[in-house]
């Protein structure tokens, strides 16, 4: 009876647990790591947050664009299909670290995250596309 009582408890707990989403841990890549990512996985989808006139000055091939900014940033990305691998980037990071939390909220679970943005992606003599 002590088994059980130390037991059950446990397993409920562990059932609780599961009815949240647990938190989703983005793949970190430096522009190096980018490119072979995007070699060897042609199917991972490149996301670019950036406002549509820093889009239009240069971005990743094969880009998406949707604005971190919008008003409607939630409702884009809830649009996409969440089986796929996202690749993530924006100026220098700071919004596309933004992203990946919606991202996870809207339950997205293969993120990977452009390390520095486009800046690092650029000091590391990466083309763009315009």
């Amino acid at each position: 009876m002590r088994t059980s009582q130390v037991f059950l408890p446990l397993v409920l707990v562990a059932c609780a647990a599961g009815d949240k989403p647990a938190g989703v841990k983005a793949q970190h890549v430096d522009p190096a790591a980018a490119v072979k990512l995007l070699a060897d996985q042609p199917d991972v989808q490149v996301l670019d947050v950036r406002t549509p006139t820093e889009f239009a000055a240069g971005h990743l091939k094969n880009a998406v664009n949707i604005d971190y900014k919008a008003s409607d940033f939630s409702a884009r990305l809830g649009k996409l299909d969440r089986s796929k691998k996202y690749l993530v980037y924006c100026r220098s990071g700071r919004r596309s670290t933004g992203a990946l939390g919606v991202l996870t909220e809207l339950g997205f679970h293969h993120q990977i995250h452009l390390d520095g943005g486009i800046l690092a992606w650029q000091k590391a003599s990466q083309p763009l596309v315009k």
